[in-house]
């Protein structure tokens, strides 16, 4: 077995165990089940593998809430994860992870997203399997709450802190500028942090820290949801919370590279797009009054900052 091998079997394991965890939690939150729904691609596809999406609708806390965890083989690595590797192109890869998005009934509960990810490709050309990390999570409040960003970063930044002051600066600058509708010249939410083709630290110890970020997802959020949860609102909430929905849906259709890599491998697209809203609304260039909370979100917690 090469070291590849023995750290794909550990990341499945951490993986599956983490998907639980988090769907538990949730669960127990809410009140409700989430529906499993396990897959499989069979040989003869353009990717083999397995997986298995959770999926939570029309709860009493969450409208929607999807947590998927898949485990899959490919060819060919898409365009999406070659565009800073040329060495990787055509390459056959092997790639699992996480992925989540809970999209809150209550607009004064943001909405979240969290991904952590292992990726392996053999060169073409010979040589030993490479293998790299990736993810991160990031929150997208529709009416700001200075204690929520601060509780939340501070969250990413102790879990990223035993390897190295440098992570948390470093990565909160790479949410910052990897949530943002370049069409729009706007910031998705209030960030948080992310990684990509990381493996600086050595294999063991990189995924090392994909595990303490996942393991800090819990930490980050459920206090947020637990003190907003109960708030009041009324239509005037709802309908600002589905037109900032429609900011999602544009960034994950337009701008993920995890959803372009679920799509261009072959991937299940009922999967890759459980990061949905159930709702979403558009509106053609919508006045915000000023002064109004709404314009708070644009004027005081969309811009980026630290908020630390």
């Amino acid at each position: 077995m090469t070291q590849a091998d023995a750290l794909t079997l550990g990341a499945r394991a951490f993986l599956l165990s983490l998907q639980s965890r988090i769907v538990a939690a949730v669960s127990g939150l809410d009140g409700h089940d989430f529906v499993a729904d396990a897959w499989h691609k069979e040989p003869g596809e353009q990717l083999q593998g397995n997986g298995i999406t959770n999926i939570l609708e029309q709860g009493s806390v969450f409208e929607r809430a999807g947590c998927g965890f898949s485990h899959v083989r490919g060819v060919r690595l898409p365009a999406s994860a070659t565009a800073h590797r040329p060495e990787l192109v055509g390459a056959p890869f092997e790639a699992l992870g996480v992925s989540l998005v809970f999209h809150p009934r209550n607009p004064y509960v943001p909405t979240v997203h969290m991904n952590v990810r292992m990726i392996v490709a053999t060169p073409v050309n010979g040589g030993e399997p490479v293998c790299w990390f990736g993810g991160g999570m990031d929150l997208t409040p529709y009416y700001g709450f200075e204690e929520d960003a601060v509780h939340f970063h501070q969250t990413c930044k102790d879990a990223l802190l035993p390897f190295g002051e440098d992570k948390y600066p470093r990565f909160k600058k790479w949410c910052d500028e990897y949530f943002y509708l370049k069409h729009r010249n706007e910031q998705r939410g209030i960030g948080g942090i992310f990684f990509d083709d990381f493996q600086e630290l050595g294999p063991q110890r990189s995924f090392a820290m994909l595990q303490s970020v996942a393991n800090a997802f819990l930490l980050a959020y459920l206090p947020i949801v637990h003190k907003r949860q109960h708030m009041a609102y009324g239509e005037r909430e709802r309908e600002f919370q589905l037109y900032r929905r429609g900011r999602y849906v544009e960034f994950n259709l337009v701008w993920d590279r995890g959803t372009h890599f679920g799509l261009q491998s072959g991937g299940r697209t009922e999967s890759i797009l459980m990061s949905m809203p159930p709702l979403a609304s558009w509106s053609y260039q919508r006045p915000v009054l000023p002064g109004s909370p709404e314009q708070s979100l644009y004027s005081d917690f969309l811009p980026r900052r630290e908020w630390l």
